[in-house]
């Protein structure tokens, strides 16, 4: 049998679905991927041929919004699939999802299988934004109505894609605990213990609260000269992207120290003590999982996915979105109380292990595509 994974970020298919892909293997399937710009010479095409994996190139503008462009990749998919034949085709993020999708059932793939990964920026609650969320909403619902089954990471998007008729009623739909972690990967490392140390992973959208993060660490450095605030991530072409001024401000005035893209980030999950992550939603914050694995107390927003990780008061906070006040205050009460720090991460390596190991992850979807 084969199986094509359809991704809208190269990167993503070893970061995320690298477990998935092994567990299939494992059963004995071809394993085939697509991605943009996996062209010859590129260093996740050589990490992924390695593992034994097929590999595609497709052309794909994710943020554009170019129709001629987007039935570039919808043919591209389709010749794509005529030519190879999977038996399985999944596909995540929201381009992948809907041409992925409307491709596979061109082409007469027998199985079908969507994984929303959250929202995106298209279905943020902005005024600005209603004719996109339209569009994203009517091709999404035209590209769900072909898939056999669609995951989703957290019950409140699940919920949404059911009360606002984007899955129709006769769609299979599953949820699971978001992508997992590799919790022996994922160990648990010592606490810093030389003074409150911050962090933040991400890609630097307004959406994942980065903007809030900067504001609560200037006022709380005000209040704790000692304190530190790290942010890991990269200026992403989404409209909602930081800026690269705002971000040399915060930099020039030691609100935050900025560490880049990491391909590696447990040295720097290592290096702090309580992990932020102030995002409007997710499907389930992979970054947190990580810290979570890792023994790490969290602070995030009260949103779909995100409150999914955290216990209020047993392994971290929970926060209004968009609220800076709040998120001040929650730092400032962990800097206060270093034995709660310590209680609270290590909660959160034990529900770590309990809910979001990857292997039961997957072990649970592949029993959903039948391929268990």
């Amino acid at each position: 049998m084969r199986f094509l994974m359809i991704a809208g970020f190269a990167e993503s298919l070893i970061a995320f679905r690298g477990p998935l892909m092994a567990a299939l293997q494992e059963k004995g399937l071809e394993m085939h991927v697509a991605a943009p710009e996996l062209l010859a010479g590129h260093p996740i095409r050589a990490e992924l041929e390695s593992r034994g994996v097929i590999v595609h190139h497709f052309p794909l503008e994710r943020t554009g919004k170019n129709p001629l462009a987007d039935a570039r990749t919808l043919f591209a998919l389709h010749r794509l699939m005529r030519r190879i034949r999977p038996d399985c085709a999944m596909s995540y993020t929201i381009k992948p999802v809907i041409y992925g999708m409307l491709a596979a059932w061109l082409a007469r793939v027998p199985r079908r299988f969507a994984l929303i990964t959250g929202l995106g920026y298209a279905f943020r609650e902005n005024k600005g934004r209603n004719g996109l969320r339209n569009v994203a909403q009517q091709l999404y619902a035209l590209a769900l109505s072909r898939a056999h089954t669609t995951f989703f990471q957290n019950p409140d998007d699940e919920a949404l894609f059911r009360r606002s008729e984007i899955l129709p009623p006769d769609r299979r739909s599953c949820i699971v605990n978001g992508s997992g972690v590799d919790v022996a990967s994922f160990r648990v490392a010592p606490l810093p213990d030389d003074g409150p140390r911050f962090l933040l992973i991400a890609r630097l959208l307004g959406d994942k609260g980065v903007r809030e993060y900067a504001e609560a660490a200037r006022r709380v450095r005000a209040r704790s000269a000692g304190a530190r605030f790290c942010l890991v991530g990269w200026i992403d072409n989404s409209p909602d992207a930081i800026t690269q001024q705002e971000l040399d401000a915060w930099v020039a005035d030691g609100t935050v120290d900025f560490l880049g893209r990491l391909s590696d980030v447990r040295p720097a999950i290592a290096g702090c003590n309580v992990f932020v992550l102030p995002s409007y939603g997710e499907g389930t914050p992979h970054s947190v999982l990580e810290a979570m694995a890792m023994g790490r107390p969290i602070i995030t927003t009260d949103a779909p996915g995100c409150r999914e990780t955290v216990v209020d008061g047993d392994n971290g906070r929970l926060v209004p979105v968009k609220s800076v006040d709040a998120l001040e205050q929650a730092m400032m009460q962990l800097i206060g109380d270093w034995e709660q720090v310590v209680r609270m991460g290590r909660r959160s390596r034990q529900i770590a292990e309990s809910k979001y190991d990857v292997r039961k992850i997957n072990a649970a979807m592949l029993r959903e595509m039948g391929l268990g």
